[in-house]
């Protein structure tokens, strides 16, 4: 199972961790104290490209094709850390992000894309 947890909510105690923890933001999450979050790992190489997040601007009309892009982006990415993610959802595990939406950020794109890889 993956799941995808705000960070914040994890540190006020409103959510909670499934296996495996990683945090998939680019950049460390405002106003969080690195001693506050527990985590497995950070995986910035998985993030979307700064282009595609500036261009994005977590605005909804853009979501789909966001999304599009994002996958794109993850299907041609080579990363070791990417390839370690992958072998990680075959077991329980959380993606750790930052964004203020819950529905529409890239955590959820890069859950639906793993879970994908995993099927196949």
């Amino acid at each position: 199972m993956i799941k995808t947890v705000k960070v914040h909510d994890l540190i006020q105690g409103e959510d909670t961790v499934a296996g495996e923890a990683v945090l998939v933001d680019r950049l460390w999450p405002r106003g969080v104290a690195k001693q506050k979050l527990t985590f497995d790992g950070w995986y910035k190489d998985v993030a979307p490209s700064p282009e595609l997040r500036k261009w994005f601007g977590h605005e909804e009309e853009r979501f789909p094709e966001f999304s599009r892009r994002y996958k794109a982006e993850l299907d041609a990415n080579d990363s070791a850390e990417l390839k370690e993610l992958i072998k990680q959802a075959h077991e329980d595990l959380t993606l750790l992000f930052a964004a203020k939406d819950r529905q529409i950020n890239h955590a959820v794109v890069l859950k639906e894309w793993l879970e994908e890889q995993v099927s196949q």
